[in-house]
C-alpha cells in the first residue's frame, strides 16, 4: 500500500490537473512574429481561448484580460523542433528505456512511434524550459532503410502529447542507407523504389500480392499513404549526387511529398531542390568533412540554400543535439553574415527557421510557430534576445496554458548549489 501511495504521489507531481487556456496579453515587449520579419518594438500579443488573436503594434487589450508587462523582454512564438527523438528514451545506453529503434522487429515502415512517446519524459520537460512547444518525433533505423512513421507532438505538461500520429515516414539513404541495404547505394535505391512500387500495387489492387514481395504486408500497406501523397516521405541524405537521386523519385512517383533531412551538400544542388519544391531539415553548423558524403560541408549551407529559394528548417535534434540548442544555432547563422565570403540568415529568417518553417514542413502552416490570428497560443517570453546564448525563457504558454518550467536537471541544480557538506545529502523527494 505504501508503494502504491508513493507511485500515485509521483504521478500527481509530474502531471498537474489539466489547466484551462488563459486569456492574456503581453504588452510593451519586443515582439517577433516568427514569419521572417524583424522584431517589433513596444508590441503586444493577445491570446484568447488558446489562440492568438493579434500581435504587433497598436493592439488593443480588451477589459478583463490578464496583462503581463513585457517591458525589457522579447516575445516569440514557441519553438518548433523538427526531427527529434523527444519522448522516446530516458537513458540511451539502457535498452529497456530506449524506444528509438527496433533492431529485432520483423516490421520497419509500419512502425508507429506515437504509441511509445512518454509525455512525462525529462527530455520533453527540459526542452519545454528552453522554449520548445511543439516537435516532430522520428524513429531511428533498425535493420532496414525504413525507420518507420513519425509523429507531431506538443510539449505541454499534460498526458496528451501526440497531435498527429503517423505524420511522416523516414527512410535512410546515403552512406547509412547503403550499409543497411547490403553495402551499396545501388541496393538502397533499388530497395526504396521496389518498396514504393509494392505500395503502389497494393493501393491499386488491395487484394493483390506480388509473388516477389519484399515487404511484410503491414509495411507495404503503411507505404500506401506515402505513394498517394497523404504522408510525407522524409529522406535522410547528404551527398549532392544522392540528393539528385532523391529528387528523381517524383518522376516515377509523382504524388510523393518529399522532405530532405541532412542535405550537408545541399548548397551544391540548391537550385534543383528549390525547383522541385522540396523542403529541407538540416543541422546548420556542420562544416567538417566527417565522411565522404560531407566533403563539401560548410556553415554557409543553410544561407546558400535559403538564397536559392529552398525552404530550410533547422532540425535533426537527436541524441546530444538537443532541441533547446536551436536558438544558439540560429544565432550563429545570424553572426555568420559578419564573416567575409560567408552566407548566413537575417535575424527574422533565423528565428523562422526554428519556428514557422519547421511548423510548415510538419503540416502546421499558419497554425504553429507564428504569432498570427488563429495560430495556437504557443508563446514564449524571453529575458533578452532569444538568439543570444545569454537569454532564456521567463514564461512559456502552450495552447494558452502557462507551463511549468522545472525539470529534474533544474531541481538537482537547486538542490546541490549550496550543499551543506557537513551532512549527508538529503533523501530524494518528488
Amino acid at each position: 500500500m505504501k508503494r502504491a501511495a508513493l507511485f500515485l504521489a509521483a504521478a500527481a507531481a509530474i502531471f498537474a490537473p489539466a489547466a484551462s487556456a488563459q486569456d492574456f496579453a503581453i504588452t510593451n515587449a519586443k515582439v517577433a512574429i516568427g514569419d521572417g520579419g524583424a522584431p517589433i518594438e513596444g508590441g503586444t500579443v493577445l491570446v484568447r481561448a488558446g489562440k492568438v488573436v493579434a500581435a504587433g503594434a497598436g493592439v488593443a487589450v480588451p477589459a478583463g484580460v490578464t496583462v503581463v508587462d513585457g517591458s525589457g523582454k522579447w516575445v516569440t512564438p514557441g519553438l518548433f523542433s523538427a526531427v527529434t527523438d523527444l519522448g522516446l528514451w530516458d537513458v540511451g545506453a539502457v535498452d529497456a528505456s530506449n524506444d528509438t529503434s527496433a533492431d529485432g522487429s520483423p516490421f520497419s515502415a509500419a512502425l508507429d512511434v506515437s504509441v511509445a512517446i512518454n509525455p512525462a519524459s525529462q527530455h520533453i520537460a527540459i526542452s519545454r524550459e528552453g522554449g520548445v512547444t511543439r516537435a516532430s518525433v522520428t524513429p531511428l533505423n533498425g535493420k532496414s532503410i525504413f525507420a518507420g512513421q513519425g509523429a507531431v507532438i506538443d510539449l505541454g505538461a499534460d498526458p496528451n502529447a501526440v497531435l498527429v500520429p503517423r505524420a511522416f515516414q523516414l527512410v535512410q539513404l546515403g552512406e547509412g542507407g547503403a550499409q543497411l541495404a547490403g553495402g551499396s547505394r545501388v541496393s538502397a535505391y533499388l530497395t526504396l523504389r521496389s518498396a514504393l512500387a509494392e505500395a503502389r500495387d497494393i493501393a491499386a489492387t488491395p487484394a493483390a500480392r506480388r509473388t516477389d514481395a519484399m515487404l511484410t504486408r503491414a509495411d507495404a500497406q503503411a507505404l500506401v499513404a506515402v505513394v498517394e501523397g497523404r504522408q510525407a516521405l522524409y529522406v535522410a541524405v547528404d551527398r549532392a549526387a544522392d540528393i539528385r537521386q532523391v529528387l528523381s523519385l517524383k518522376g516515377d512517383f509523382p504524388n510523393l511529398k518529399l522532405v530532405i533531412v541532412g542535405a550537408t551538400e545541399g548548397w551544391m544542388v540548391a537550385r534543383e531542390i528549390a525547383a522541385a519544391g522540396v523542403p529541407v531539415v538540416t543541422v546548420p553548423l556542420t562544416d567538417l568533412p566527417a565522411s565522404f558524403e560531407a566533403l563539401a560541408s560548410t556553415q554557409s549551407n543553410v544561407g546558400r540554400m535559403k538564397a536559392a529559394g529552398v525552404k530550410v528548417a533547422l532540425g535533426a535534434f537527436l541524441g546530444g543535439n538537443q532541441p533547446r540548442y536551436a536558438p544558439q544555432q540560429a544565432g550563429n547563422l545570424v553572426a555568420l553574415n559578419k564573416l567575409p565570403g560567408a552566407t548566413g540568415l537575417s535575424w527574422g529568417d533565423a528565428l523562422a527557421a526554428i519556428t514557422s518553417v519547421p511548423a510548415d514542413i510538419s503540416g502546421m502552416a499558419g497554425k504553429a510557430g507564428v504569432l498570427k490570428p488563429g495560430a495556437v497560443g504557443d508563446v514564449v517570453l524571453w529575458d533578452g534576445d532569444p538568439l543570444e546564448v545569454s537569454s532564456a525563457p521567463v514564461t512559456v504558454w502552450i495552447d494558452g496554458v502557462q507551463q511549468p518550467l522545472g525539470n529534474h536537471q533544474s531541481r538537482l541544480k537547486k538542490r546541490y548549489r549550496d550543499l551543506d557538506e557537513s551532512t549527508l545529502p538529503k533523501a530524494y523527494d518528488w
